[in-house]
């Protein structure tokens, strides 16, 4: 591998290569960085550059291998895109709005805590939504980030930035969030694979520690990635009452899935799918099938109008009003987004225990199946991808000539932020002939995330996994 390959380098495969001394982590992060030079100006997802600091602590995890001091950490010298949402001490924490331009941060999220910790080096922060409350990415601080698959179509969001950086081969780890599919779309659009673990796994920050439908978690390209950065930020936290102790060590190999049982559901219910996602779907069922598993479909009782209707009851006790307390002093600087966003939640037709009431109802069914089922498969998104710079505001959205209530619907990833205990995990699927990649969806049952990952390399080492764009 020349130095100019260096950016497809899986996280794996680069500490092998440092422990061998075969690659430093000084070269991997340098042809990182000249990658990035290179494709920024046509992708747009990075928002702030750490290189001097990078190179700093990549010379000190050189070092480490070298055996000069102590020991190499887990994640020793690799490096990290992480989402600017999470906050970093010390340097702007903008929430992708002009109204925070200069708010600098004084702490740093746990989950940058964790990834310093254990040796990653975090080199790029990553562009977001305004307040992360959109599934594409962009907005008037940063204006628009593009899909390196397609630079017609959104990479997705809020964790878009992140998703962007992977494909691009800026980072072989980032971080994300998801509310409400935040790592998983843009996972799904930028064919890599994305985690959003069970509430409590991953340690955040008030107040969002304390909302369950909100979860901090990990994008890479390879499974194993994935499983080496969850392993690396999960467990309690002395600030989040929130986070649970002693998780589980998630799998960083392929292990047998002989005589698992998986429910695959194509349409959860009523959500429109378009036939390339559903081809590719059902061609990621069949290599599951042929690697042991017996797979079943199955339907699940849900709507639209009762999986939008909970969401909008949840997000409007939460989300809307911490968006929506910016609407009064500060409508101007805001997108036209956000600002719709914020006045459509304050506006829920549901209250709080209703929505509690209908959470329960949408639950049982999934529940249910999973008792029966070691985990159930879907389509990640039913829409084969957003054209950029589109806000969905006055534009209505459609997924195989369906109009949808809103865009999000075009996204599977709902449901399983109501059922927030259960692990879900992106992983490609395919690629639409729009050039989009296409995602599936992993859903455990509640808190069986080592189940999840299990069958998530067994999929991946049956169909190839991520494939890189051509740029």
């Amino acid at each position: 591998m020349t130095t100019s390959d260096l950016f497809h380098l899986s996280a794996i495969d680069a500490l092998a290569r440092f422990r061998s001394k075969d690659l430093s982590p000084v070269e991997l992060l340098d042809a990182l960085i000249e990658r990035i030079e290179a494709h920024e100006p046509t992708i747009n997802a990075v928002c702030d550059r750490r290189y001097d600091e990078a190179r700093r602590e990549a010379e000190a995890s050189a070092s480490r291998y070298a055996g000069n001091g102590n020991a190499a950490r887990p994640l020793e010298g690799l490096p990290v895109a992480a989402k600017e949402e999470q906050p970093m001490a010390g340097r702007v924490n903008s929430f992708g709005s002009l109204i925070y331009a200069h708010n600098v941060a004084t702490e740093s999220h746990p989950v940058i805590e964790r990834i310093q910790d254990a040796g990653g080096i975090v080199h790029i922060r990553t562009t977001t939504p305004e307040f992360s409350c959109a599934g594409f990415t962009h907005s008037r601080i940063w204006g628009v980030t593009r899909n390196p698959w397609n630079t017609d179509y959104t990479p997705g969001g809020s964790s878009g930035g992140s998703g962007a950086a992977l494909a691009a081969g800026y980072a072989p780890l980032a971080t994300g969030s998801d509310i409400g599919g935040s790592i998983r779309i843009p996972a799904s659009f930028c064919g890599v694979v994305g985690f959003k673990a069970p509430f409590g796994r991953v340690p955040a920050m008030p107040p969002f520690n304390l909302d369950q439908y909100c979860h901090d978690g990990v994008m890479a390209r390879t499974v194993a990635d994935c499983a080496l950065l969850t392993n690396a930020i999960t467990g309690r936290h002395p600030h989040d009452i929130a986070s649970l102790p002693d998780p589980p060590q998630l799998p960083l190999g392929a292990d047998s899935i002989s005589g698992m049982r998986i429910a695959l559901c194509m349409r959860l219910g009523d959500f429109p799918l378009e036939p390339e996602i559903e081809a590719n779907t059902r061609r990621s069922a069949a290599a599951l099938q042929a690697a042991g598993a017996t797979v079943v479909e199955v339907e699940l009782p849900w709507t639209m109008e009762a999986i939008y209707a909970a969401a909008q009851a949840h997000f409007g006790t939460i989300f809307g009003p911490s968006v929506g307390a910016e609407l009064a002093d500060n409508a101007n600087l805001l997108t036209t987004y956000a600002r719709a966003f914020a006045q459509n939640l304050l506006s829920s037709k549901l209250g709080f225990v209703e929505g509690l009431t209908l959470e329960g109802q949408i639950y049982r069914p999934l529940g249910e199946l999973l008792n029966e089922f070691d985990a159930l498969i879907c389509p990640t998104m039913g829409s084969r991808g957003f054209p950029v710079g589109e806000d969905y505001v006055s534009t209505t959205c459609t997924v195989n000539d369906v109009p949808l209530a809103n865009y999000i619907l075009g996204a599977f990833t709902l449901p399983f932020n109501i059922a927030s205990r259960c692990p879900v995990i992106s992983v490609p699927s395919g690629v639409a002939d729009n050039a989009v990649p296409t995602g599936v969806q992993i859903v455990g049952r509640t808190y069986d995330d080592v189940t999840t990952f299990r069958i998530a390399h067994a999929l991946e080492a049956a169909t190839g996994g991520f494939a890189h764009p051509v740029m």
